[in-house]
């Protein structure tokens, strides 16, 4: 086990640079980041941490781009969010995040070898309301839903900087949401000293600010050829990553 200044200091760090990932493509900082802080810390603590620091760096990333946010989207993924907290609530859906982690790797290939999931689009009504859903369901199940809600705006002809905008925003939302689910609804215990938020938070917020100046001096051909990379590799990762959650205690790979 590190020793408590190490660890605050590594989470801190994590927190910066998947925050710059983030602002640079808009998406699979989270995820990394994930998995670090569920490396280190236990899970009930992991997920209320996480998403502090994503609320921070999407909320920041998305007022930094405002003037590039499409807010006619917003009603109907609302509409979509709150029906999946709703669901969720009211069965107490506390699923294995194995699974979880499985078909959102699953599903993002799966958007590179079907053209009927290269067809969804964000800003298509029906399929912002389906967005909003399985997103916000995804982050409250799994923590993360980066590849998953970026197969929505690849494919919705936007610029650069208006995907990273408006899956900052959304993003923003469903952090939101997950806050309010695991620290009201069904009140976890984050034993967490309160002091280091406000650290995760600083750090992701100077990470957002770094990966943003970086993206403004990006072009959109080399933009969509490296998020379209990095999806995949992350969703590879999910489902080994799920695959070695489900093996039993004990079992190793190489044997």
């Amino acid at each position: 086990m590190l020793a408590a200044p190490i660890l605050w200091a590594l989470i801190a760090l994590s927190a910066f640079a998947t925050s710059v990932l983030s602002g640079i493509v808009g998406m699979a900082g989270g995820m990394v980041l994930l998995i670090i802080l569920i490396t280190l810390l236990p899970v009930s603590s992991a997920m209320l941490l996480h998403a502090a620091t994503q609320l921070t760096a999407n909320g920041s990333r998305a007022f930094m781009l405002k003037e590039h946010i499409l807010w006619g989207l917003l009603p109907l993924y609302l509409l979509g969010s709150v029906t999946a907290i709703g669901i969720a609530t009211y069965l107490v859906l506390i699923p294995e995040p194995a699974w979880v982690l499985i078909l959102i790797g699953v599903f993002a290939w799966a958007g590179r070898w079907s053209q009927r999931l290269q067809g969804l689009n964000i800003t298509k009504p029906v399929t912002t309301i389906f967005c909003g859903f399985v997103v916000t369901f995804a982050q409250l199940i799994a923590g993360a839903a980066g590849p998953l809600l970026d197969l929505f705006y690849l494919n919705s002809g936007l610029g650069r900087q208006s995907i990273v905008a408006n899956k900052a925003l959304t993003q923003t939302i469903g952090h939101g949401l997950r806050i309010t689910y695991y620290g009201v609804l069904i009140n976890v215990d984050s034993q967490l000293a309160w002091w280091l938020f406000p650290l995760v938070i600083l750090a992701a917020v100077l990470g957002t600010r770094t990966g943003v100046k970086i993206l403004a001096r990006w072009h959109d051909v080399g933009f969509q050829r490296i998020s379209q990379q990095i999806i995949l590799v992350i969703a590879t990762f999910c489902i080994l990553r799920g695959v070695y959650l489900l093996m039993p205690a004990g079992t190793s790979l190489g044997t």
